[in-house]
């Protein structure tokens, strides 16, 4: 496979495809991997297809701006059944037994639904999805040799690899969060005028609770997931140090996985339109009236 691909050729010549990877660390260490990534695909899974069938059944979820959290969803829900999946039962052989095809969709599916995830930028722009497939960047497998990601170790001038990290860094981390902090933060502001002015109205008090509440778990859970990944790259791309150990990215690389869990609970279960729908249809618990008129006036006035 060649250095391109094997990252601890100096190691071992068994690389991910082939054989065992434990000499990369204990036993242990796959199976918390295997465990922490079970949690992710069984979590995962159901809440974003819970997402996607409740918008399928309830004719009111059908709203344009609803529409922000399907597409979430289901980016989350394909990523979570044929990415998360293969590092799940690799991690429990200690390999990539599946082999190259396999490997194949693990790559596609990073590539085009794995984008920071935010109800300002859900769409996975076209600029990002497709470098791989005309020479620019490559994915190689990182961490334990059971899941793939973007080449930031190598330096590898024939694919342009540190330009496509800075590119990612740029367009996949620095941007949503922008567009995040000032999307909402213009919000707030236009929420807290009508609270000035509403000072006695406790209903308008509370609604600029609850999306101060909202912004502060929407930034916070964006950074936690992809800011250890994204800080990790940058170190590897621009550190001197002769004897990295790339073993240390399989911690980040959890973060920015899990955001397929974190999302649908984020987006989807916090908003009470979402939520009364989705336990009306898993409990039968039927709706308020109360609290559907709220979501109107949540949704009315977030607009």
């Amino acid at each position: 496979m060649g250095k391109h691909f094997h990252l601890y050729e100096n190691i071992s010549k068994v690389d991910p495809f082939e054989g065992s990877q434990h000499y990369l660390a204990p036993a242990w260490a796959f199976h918390l991997q295997a465990l922490f990534m079970g949690f992710v695909f069984f979590a995962g899974t159901p809440l974003n297809l819970l997402v996607l069938l409740a918008t399928a059944k309830y004719k009111k979820l059908r709203a344009p701006l609803n529409y922000i959290l399907v597409n979430i969803s289901f980016a989350g829900f394909i990523f979570v059944t044929f990415s998360v999946s293969q590092v799940f039962v690799a991690s429990l052989r200690g390999y990539y037994f599946l082999g190259y095809t396999l490997w194949l969709m693990m790559t596609m599916t990073m590539t085009f639904f794995l984008q920071p995830s935010s109800s300002a930028a859900p769409t996975p722009p076209p600029p990002w999805s497709s470098p791989g497939s005309w020479g620019w960047a490559a994915y190689i497998p990182e961490g334990l040799g059971c899941s793939c990601g973007p080449d930031w170790y190598t330096h590898n001038e024939e694919y342009g690899c540190t330009s496509y990290m800075y590119f990612l860094l740029i367009t996949c981390f620095c941007m949503p969060l922008s567009i995040i902090i000032f999307s909402y933060s213009q919000l707030l502001g236009a929420l807290r005028a009508v609270a000035a002015q509403q000072a006695e109205s406790a209903s308008t008090q509370k609604a600029e609770k609850e999306v101060s509440r909202m912004i502060i778990v929407m930034v916070g859970s964006f950074v936690t997931c992809y800011g250890p990944y994204a800080l990790t790259g940058l170190w590897y791309a621009n550190s001197e140090e002769v004897n990295k150990d790339y073993r240390l990215v399989t911690i980040p690389a959890f973060f920015s996985k899990s955001s397929c869990v974190y999302n649908p609970l984020i987006y989807a279960f916090m908003n009470k339109q979402f939520n009364a729908c989705i336990m009306e249809m898993v409990f039968g618990k039927k709706m308020e009236e109360a609290s559907e008129v709220s979501s109107k006036t949540e949704v009315s006035t977030a607009s």
